[in-house]
């Protein structure tokens, strides 16, 4: 089933979302839930408070749904190990039509559960490192917007300020 994408300011986006502690039938359909609504919406990657659920789930694909091996679930994740620095071109479901450049580390070494509360370790590169960066900066209430420049977030916010005026939010 599709879920609905909420956009900002919705108030969940900037919340901590709740640790996963039942891993049961209800929580694979919501994953499930997860990557069709990702699938739909084009993106690569999209964490529980953008479907207006404060919990610490993502889901990645970094292939758009190509390569079912590239599909990730992230449940309870946090970073280990950093490395590197990247400077990319960002987007959000969250925030249709803003995309900014973003500074990340461009290794990364995450801890997180599955689907099925089973613990394990991924390690990321490139996109697929901005990608858990971005998802696990949801689920901590950390919005890509903040992690630019205050000159360019208040360019982006009046964008958005403007599209809200028109209608178009």
């Amino acid at each position: 089933m599709k879920l609905t994408i909420v956009k900002w300011p919705e108030p969940v986006l900037q919340q901590p979302g709740e640790p996963v502690t039942d891993f049961d039938a209800d929580l694979r359909t919501f994953v499930a839930d997860m990557f069709e609504t990702m699938y739909d919406a084009q993106g690569v990657g999209l964490a529980a408070p953008q479907v207006a659920v404060s919990k610490r789930i993502t889901v990645i694909d970094c292939s758009s749904g190509k390569d079912p091996k590239a599909k990730m679930v992230l449940i309870n994740p946090e970073i280990i190990e950093r490395s590197g620095k990247l400077y990319e071109e960002e987007g959000c479901l969250s925030f249709p039509e803003i995309r900014e450049k973003v500074q990340r580390a461009a290794k990364v070494k995450i801890r997180a559960q599955d689907e099925h509360g089973k613990w394990f370790e991924a390690e990321g590169e490139e996109l697929l490192s901005r990608c858990m960066q971005h998802e696990i900066d949801h689920l901590d209430g950390v919005l890509f917007i903040f992690r630019i420049s205050p000159l360019k977030r208040d360019i982006a916010l009046r964008k958005i300020r403007k599209m809200q005026r028109a209608g178009e939010w």
